[in-house]
Parts: C-alpha cells; structure tokens; sequence
C-alpha cells in the first residue's frame, strides 16, 4: 500500500477521534488528557473504493524536556518521513497557537502535499472563523468536526483524488505474530531490536505502550506483520480508562493475531499472570512461543535452561508442548530464532493430516488403549477426521461421546503431537455421535 497518510499535530486536537473515523474502528485511545497518544498507529481508511494507510500520532511539543514528549517528537519525525501526505489538526475554536505555528515551519520543509483540518466546526457559524488558518501558507483547507464527520467527506475527497492508486498491486494476507506479556518485559525493546530502528517508544517506566503498534518485518527470508502491544496488567491494577483500553487493545491484537509470542522476564520468571495470558491465548486458538528476555541477567550452570523450562512447563500443564527461547533483546541474542520459531508454529498451525492418515495411526492405538468403559457402557471409536477449521481440530465419532473422560481426550492429544509436529498450537478434540 503506497499511499501513506500521517495525522499530525499539537495535543488535543483531535487527532486520535479523526483516526478513528477514517478507519471506521475504535483503534486509537481518545480521551480530554493531552498526550494520550505516544505512539504511531496504523490502520487502513478506505473511501470511494480506494484504500490507503493512515497513521495516528502523538500530540508534537517542540523543545520539551518531558521524556515521553521528546520520545513523541522522534515519532512524529518518522510518520513525517514514511507518510506521502499530511493532515495537520488545528482546533478552530483556540486558533491559531504558538504550537501549531511551529508546527506549520517544519511542515514546509518536508515538501509533501499538507491538508490542514480545522477541528471542532460543529455548527455553520464557526465555519468562518476557519479561514484564519490560511495564515499559514499550506493551503488545502478543510473545516471538520471529526467528531460528528461533517466536513470529512470533502477532506477525503481531496485526498483521494490528489493520490497516485497502482491497481496492479495486491494486498496479501500474511502471518500476524503479537507480542503479549507484562509491562515493562522488554516487548517494545525486541521489536526495535528486530526492526533495526527506533520504531517503538522504548524507555525504563512500565507501561510506556498504551496502543498495539503494527510493523511489517520482511527480513532473513521472512515476511509477516509484526504486533508490539501493551503491557497486560491484572484487572485490579486497571485504574485509568487510558490503562482499560490499553488492555482491551492487546486483547483485540491477540484475537488478530496468528502466534502470539510471551515475553517472561528472566529474572521474575513466569507468574499467575503470564498463566492467565497463556490461557487467553489457548482459548482463542492461537499459535504460543514463550519468549524468555533478560537472559543475559540471570546466573547460569550447566543445566540452568533445562531446569528453568521445567519450571515454565509446570505451570503451563496440561499444555506443555510450548517451545521456549531464551533471549536478550538488550543484546539482540537469539532474537532471530525467536522469529524463526514463531514463523515454524505459524505453519504448524496450518497442518493438515489426511483423513486416511489419522485412521491409520488412530485407530490402531485406541483399539489397543480403549476409552474406558462407563456405567457398563462400552465407548467404540469408529472414524476420525480432521475438520475444515482454520485451526486444528480433530473430530472422533463414536457411540456414546458424551461419556470419554477428559484424560482420554489428552490421551489423544498426546499421541497426535507425538506423530505430527504441533508444537506450539492449541488443539481442539471433539467427540460425536457416530
């Protein structure tokens, strides 16, 4: 997707809301608290058929010395520079400010077509005092409310038309991996570390990602998009509406996403939290690779990765077939088999077994351990099959289903991982009535 819009503005203009609206979604974090966003966001606007990408950014404070403002600032200089066109937010109802008139200088100097969207016309007579932006010499002047829409349709217009659309491009459907885990875990630090650039907001105060920020990785013969989101806290620990929907974020990022790689800090090992991340992510189906970071802070012995995953499958059981690579993101070791490993999950999960494969190897093992009788009832196992879901899922057809005990569905379960390689992936197990 070539064309690329950039939101782009002081704090509290409304950035966020307009976002929203183009994308028709609630993916930014809006709120009345300035600087809300810290990150770009990225989503995909379409209008009058034509799709381009829009980027949401947080809200630009010249010269602060505020670490998350400067932080923003970098952000905002890297959506200048990826993004083929501009919407700069003013708020009509403050005109024009000190801020905005910075602002306006650095977007001369970026030579890129500049939209200004005066925010906050909410009726027909404020649509007068929008003329004062011209002031700044960009042109292409559109009044809005980006809270309502009134006034978007005309922006978009414009923005649609001066675009250049390459109907011979193809939008392709690739792997989506998120990275879920506590804050402060070192989530941001991978993806930058993968990257080879500053792509995330990276600093020592926990929960500095409040939205889950997209990347395209295409490197060492991979290709696939790359999911860095908030850190997950408990729910009692959820006070402000910024840290709710900063959760509700990473959650909508792993029902998205194929693999979901955990990050366990080194050093606190894995927690009653990061149990409840794995079983999110269980219950959704999704691919798992747990990621241990920091490894380079713990203290090591010849058997100290062995005893340690030990520790992690334990707490993981019944579902231990979880592969586990231990990283340092700080020092960029192992991270490339980290990728590896989830991209390896990614086609475990698309595995399909014939149904004449199943049979084969299936039938011969319940016949010699069948399902235990219950009530005098003999439970016989005539037929399996794969069903046609997108995740693995076996169907057993059998005479009386309701009565095969749990432990011999993970009897089941064992013996297919065992004979084909699900590492990593969820399996559902059905029995039905023959």
């Amino acid at each position: 997707m070539s064309n690329v819009v950039a939101i782009v503005g002081r704090p509290n203009v409304g950035k966020s809301t307009l976002f929203n609206r183009l994308i028709e979604n609630r993916k930014a974090i809006t709120g009345d608290q300035s600087g809300i966003t810290r990150d770009r966001h990225y989503g995909v606007a379409e209008w009058i058929g034509k799709s381009f990408m829009v980027i949401d950014t947080g809200g630009y404070v010249p010269e602060s010395e505020d670490v998350f403002e400067a932080a923003i600032r970098e952000q905002v200089h890297i959506a200048l520079e990826e993004a083929t066109a501009l919407i700069f937010m003013v708020d009509n109802t403050c005109g024009i400010t000190d801020l905005d008139q910075e602002f306006a200088n650095i977007l001369r100097k970026t030579n890129k077509p500049v939209y200004i969207a005066a925010n906050k016309v909410d009726n027909s007579s404020q649509i007068f005092d929008v003329n004062e932006f011209y002031k700044f010499g960009l042109g292409n002047l559109f009044g809005i409310s980006a809270m309502s829409g009134s006034g978007t349709g005309e922006l978009l217009d414009e923005l649609v038309n001066d675009m250049n659309f390459d109907e011979n491009v193809e939008e392709h459907d690739l792997p989506r991996i998120s990275i879920l885990g506590k804050p402060n875990v070192g989530k941001s630090s991978l993806v930058n570390a993968l990257l080879g650039e500053e792509r995330n907001i990276v600093t020592d105060i926990a929960g500095t990602t409040r939205d889950s920020i997209n990347s395209h990785y295409k490197a060492f013969g991979h290709d696939f998009i790359l999911t860095d989101t908030a850190g997950l806290r408990k729910k009692t620990k959820v006070k402000e509406n910024i840290e709710f929907y900063s959760n509700i974020r990473s959650i909508k990022a792993l029902q998205e996403c194929d693999v979901c790689l955990l990050m366990i800090d080194a050093v606190e090992g894995i927690g009653a939290q990061e149990a409840n991340i794995l079983h999110a992510i269980e219950s959704t189906n999704k691919g798992i690779v747990i990621v241990v970071n920091k490894w380079d802070l713990v203290e090591k012995s010849t058997n100290t990765s062995k005893e340690y995953e030990k520790k992690i499958l334990e707490k993981t059981a019944p579902f231990t077939d979880i592969p586990i690579v231990f990283i340092s993101a700080l020092n960029k070791t192992r991270i490339l088999k980290a990728i590896e490993v989830a991209v390896k999950v990614f086609e475990n999960r698309s595995t399909r077994i014939t149904t004449s494969k199943l049979n084969d190897l299936l039938l011969k093992l319940i016949n010699d351990k069948p399902p235990p009788s219950v009530g005098g009832k003999y439970i016989k196992i005539k037929y399996v099959t794969q069903l046609p879901t997108k995740t693995p899922a076996f169907a057993f057809f059998c005479n009386h289903p309701k009565d095969v005990k749990e432990t011999y569905k993970r009897f089941i379960e064992n013996n297919l991982r065992r004979n084909f390689d699900f590492s990593g992936v969820p399996l559902n197990i059905y029995f039905r009535k023959k």
